[in-house]
């Protein structure tokens, strides 16, 4: 190759024009060279381009310039070999701190999973060493030798996935480990929460009212069966929330208590989760009776500027759904042991799913069911329409055919008998 004066073009043996950092080395091997932290590396190539041919007893390889553009491409998306050293840890703590404004709940979720990850030596690991079978080994490991459940597995992944396409996003890694169908990986052991049949229901609600230790609950069971309320909207209920005069209570808030034992309220879930939910006469008398057997502590502590609230534990803070939770497990736990048909598992999100599908069995209109349920999403609520078991397929059928037939048995009553003085004679 004839050498190039300052400010001369490189060219190649068949004068071709060469790029900055291509050459061409006496034995005609391509070579281009790029730098990393200051540091020179090289490529090489007996073809520049990729329709060159290949010379005489040599083996089959990439062009040059094929090479220079994955080189390229790497240099780019892998925009410092700093930001690739960072841990799995450092990345989820990274990505955390672009989460701003979340529910109290959910940061709480957040420090579980980093909690999790500091102890375990996928977190150690460098980003960049992570391969989408890393992954995969990973969460298996947290089901098969852990004994996680799918649900928080799930909830781990649904941390891993997008901190890693952070780092997809920002360029400093080409690929996503955690983007694949967790389905394909775990054997999904969740329990779906079914709901009771209204004869299940009714048997719960009898134990409940008769047994001497737990009747004191019965208010409580009844206004979940038959409002579908969430139990963090029914925990934060106070006396201003509920109108029996005009039977309405009002939802716009919810209790949580966080890893510290802080108490504070939030938002409802959802928008949608705002309303006010109008009450049966039946309903409006257990609140009338829980209200009237109220025990407040002598001082009753406000949390957000909220009191008055309905139930209160020894140390006069108001209870939360992990006490009723509680509750119903002892509750289900003496019925089963006193009854040798078993009650299928009973908790508070049961009674709101079971109050959904007994008004959808009922026909209540789904826009309706939205509402009283504070689905922000009617595809939630029409989910409900779509659990349905073969006997109750049976019962609605048969139910139908009842109507129809009494129908038709009420039209043939109304028929008039036609007689020949209904015709004129002309």
């Amino acid at each position: 190759m004839a050498k190039a004066g300052r400010g001369q073009t490189r060219r190649d043996f068949k004068r071709r024009v060469l790029k900055p950092g291509e050459s061409i080395r006496a034995d005609g091997k391509y070579q281009y060279k790029y730098h990393i932290d200051g540091k020179p590396h090289f490529v090489y190539s007996w073809k520049l381009e990729p329709t060159d041919k290949l010379p005489k007893g040599k083996k089959p390889c990439l062009s040059l310039r094929e090479l220079e553009k994955q080189v390229n491409t790497d240099l780019d998306l892998l925009v410092n070999i700093v930001d690739g050293q960072m841990t799995v840890c450092e990345l989820v703590d990274r990505y955390l701190k672009t989460k701003t404004g979340v529910r109290q709940s959910t940061k709480q979720g957040y420090v579980t999973v980093q909690r999790l990850l500091a102890k375990e030596s996928f977190g150690k690991k460098t980003i960049r060493s992570v391969k989408t079978s890393d992954a995969k080994l990973f969460l298996i490991k947290l089901q098969q030798e852990d004994g996680k459940s799918y649900s928080s597995i799930h909830i781990i992944r649904g941390v891993l996935r997008p901190a890693f396409q952070m780092a997809v996003d920002d360029n400093i890694l080409v690929k996503n480990p955690f983007e694949f169908q967790l389905a394909g990986v775990l054997v999904n052991d969740s329990v779906t929460r079914e709901a009771i049949t209204k004869d299940q229901m009714r048997k719960f609600l009898k134990f409940a009212h008769d047994d001497v230790v737990y009747c004191r609950y019965y208010e409580v069971v009844y206004i979940l069966f038959h409002t579908g309320m969430r139990i963090s909207e029914f925990c934060v209920l106070t006396l201003n929330d509920i109108d029996l005069e005009r039977r309405i209570v009002n939802i716009d808030h919810q209790l949580q208590r966080t890893s510290d034992l802080r108490y504070i309220i939030e938002t409802t879930k959802t928008d949608a989760g705002t309303r006010k939910l109008p009450l049966t006469e039946d309903v409006a008398q257990m609140f009338q009776a829980i209200i009237e057997d109220r025990k407040p502590p002598k001082v009753e502590k406000v949390i957000d500027g909220y009191s008055g609230f309905l139930f209160y534990d020894d140390n006069g803070m108001s209870l939360v759904a992990m006490h009723w939770q509680h509750r119903f497990s002892h509750m289900l736990g003496r019925y089963n042991d006193i009854y040798r048909v078993q009650m299928p598992n009973i908790t508070p999100h049961v009674c709101r799913h079971t109050y959904c599908s007994n008004m959808a069995k009922s026909g209540m209109n789904p826009k309706m069911l939205q509402y009283l349920k504070g689905h922000s999403d009617i595809s939630v609520t029409m989910n409900v329409y779509t659990h349905i078991r073969f006997d109750e397929a049976e019962e609605e059928l048969n139910r139908m055919e009842e109507f129809r037939k009494a129908q038709a048995e009420i039209e043939k009553k109304n028929e008039k008998p036609m007689s020949q003085k209904m015709f004129k004679i002309v």
